[in-house]
Parts: C-alpha cells; structure tokens; sequence
C-alpha cells in the first residue's frame, strides 16, 4: 500500500475527517495500477461515515434557456448560439414531475431555474410551486435558483425548502476560465446564506473543465470547508455551441480517481453522480464508482441533456444490491 492509502485509510475511514489538499492531490496522481486499491478504499469509507443507502434525487426546470449569465459550459445561457430554447413549465406540470420522481423511490425533488438571481416573480412562483408539492408528495424539496439576497433566503426557508443547491462549479482560482459574469466569490456569499439560516447546502461543480489536477484538489478542500450535505459530482459533456464546445472528455479512471479524492475529502457528505456520468463512466464505471466513494444518483434526465432511463438506474442498484434510502431518514 503507498503512503498516501496508509494516510486516507488513518484519516479519512479511521477518524471520519478529510484529507489535506496536498494529500488530495496525491490520491488524483496514483496510477491506474493503485486505482482498484483506491476505489475499494473509498467505498469503505463511503460504508462507515454513510451507511450503505444510495439516495436517488429527480430534477426538473421550472425555466430552461434564456440565462444572462456566461457560464462556459452552459447551453442555457442566451449568450451562446445552442439549441436550448427558454421554456417555463407551470405549477400543475411540476406537482406530476414530483409525483412521478417519488413512484421511483427518490428522497429529493429539485426545482432548477435558469437565472442569475430570482426576480419577484420567480419567487411567487417558487412559493406557489414548493406549497402545491408539499401539498400532494411526501418529497424532499430542493431548489436551485442562482444567486440570492438575504430576503430571498429567508423566504424560501419559511416556504418549506430542504436544501439549496449553487454549484461553485470549478476550484476558486480556475473560475474565471468557468465564467465572468459573476465571480466565485458571489457563489460562495449565496452559501454562506444558506448555511446560516439553517438550510441544508448542496453544492459541487463540473470536473473536466481544463482545470489541473492541482485545481481539483483545490476545489474539493474548498467544498468540505462549507461541510455541505451534498455534492453533486458532474463530468463535462460538452455542449455544441458553448465555448466549451470542443474541450475533450475526462478519462473515466481520471474521473473515478477524483470521485474517490471527494470522498477522502468528505468522508460524511453524500457524493451524487450527475450530468456527464453516462458519457464519461458509462454502466460500468458507474457501477464502479457506486462502489468507489459515491451514494447518489440523479435519475432521469438533466436540465439540457438526457440521462437514461430511470429503470436502468434502478435496475443497476438492484442487481447490486444497494439499498434506496427512504424519504424521512436522515440525509
């Protein structure tokens, strides 16, 4: 065993904290020769600090396209010549999509809208929405709306919201590659709201943006000073029309290594699977990473690219013989 597995083994599965970004960035330089040693060492931890359960979350757009902002990897912004369109569903259309996220077994019901910020609008809508699903599904509710103020937060505490989900995306000093409509710092100030009115933090970011591997151990010591409940774990699929158009995938053992390297950094917090992960992993590597530090899943289709379907997920977990964690258990 190298060191740095002697090291993550004492830290990370003993004593339940998170390695050191230097450690971190010994874990993403292990070769492929180490990888199966380094999975089957993040799964332990992932057992211990998690339990056993994968949380299945669904998520759904209340507004898709026609975003201000300028984010590089994004189809949804109206800056960039892609595909996607603006769209707004109504509340009725939601209440279905949570209805039918929670006949798969899914703890969490995320409403996503594509925005920098929620106008007045967005907010009466979000409280007329979060009320009509509350009303008809036992769920979880999450949402994701960009950047708040005080008063945002707090309204969407008193509304009923779980947990918040606002990506930093990218390590800190790699952002401004991300985007330069806004700055990691403004992400980062939305968190700290969150956090401080009680509502659960959800927050991860895309990995195989360009960033070095030094870049991802970075963002992950700055993920796991927030302690977040969720993490979210997206691999870039690159989107025709963005100026990340033609950025090449990341290698499916680069990306095991970095799920593993998240879980060493957060030992407790559950690691979801998201956007990319069909393209990036495919079947098996996703298997592979379910049992390499990972416990979640997004099931069903992403904000603008399609997931598969959602009994194959289902199927998968069944033929390993995970556990779906059941809405009310402590996330």
């Amino acid at each position: 065993m190298t060191d740095i597995l002697a090291r993550a083994r004492s830290i990370a599965l003993d004593r339940g904290e998170g390695l050191s970004e230097a450690d971190l960035l010994e874990v993403l330089q292990l070769d492929d020769d180490h990888l199966p040693e380094l999975l089957d060492l993040a799964h332990q931890v992932r057992l211990r600090w998690c339990g056993e359960e994968v949380e299945i979350e669904g998520i759904i757009s209340l507004k898709t396209g026609g975003c201000p902002e300028d984010c590089h990897f994004c189809s949804q912004s109206g800056l960039f010549e892609s595909p996607v369109r603006s769209v707004q569903l109504d509340i009725a259309e939601l209440v279905e999509a949570a209805k039918q996220t929670q006949k798969t077994g899914a703890t969490e019901f995320c409403i996503v809208a594509a925005v920098k910020g929620p106008d007045e609008r967005l907010m009466t809508q979000l409280e007329e929405a979060i009320a009509a699903v509350r009303a008809e599904v036992d769920i979880n509710i999450s949402v994701s709306v960009g950047i708040l103020t005080p008063a945002q937060v707090a309204r969407l505490n008193a509304a009923g919201v779980k947990r918040y989900n606002h990506n930093l995306e990218s390590a800190r000093s790699f952002f401004p590659q991300v985007a330069t409509t806004h700055t990691w710092d403004d992400r980062h100030r939305t968190l700290e709201l969150v956090r401080d009115a009680g509502i659960e933090v959800c927050s991860g970011g895309i990995l195989g943006m360009g960033e070095s591997l030094a870049q991802r151990a970075e963002f992950a010591v700055q993920l796991a000073a927030f302690a977040p409940e969720e993490v979210p774990v997206n691999f870039l699929d690159p989107r025709p029309g963005t100026p990340f158009a033609d950025r090449p995938l990341i290698d499916a053992p680069d990306a095991l290594r970095a799920t593993a390297m998240l879980r060493f950094a957060m030992p407790r917090t559950t690691l979801r699977f998201g956007g990319g992960r069909e393209l990036t992993l495919g079947d098996l590597g996703v298997e592979k990473g379910l049992q390499g530090g990972a416990n979640a899943l997004i099931v069903g289709n992403y904000l603008t690219t399609l997931g598969r379907p959602m009994e194959r997920d289902l199927d998968m977990l069944e033929g390993l013989r995970i556990p779906i964690k059941a809405v009310g258990q402590v996330i």
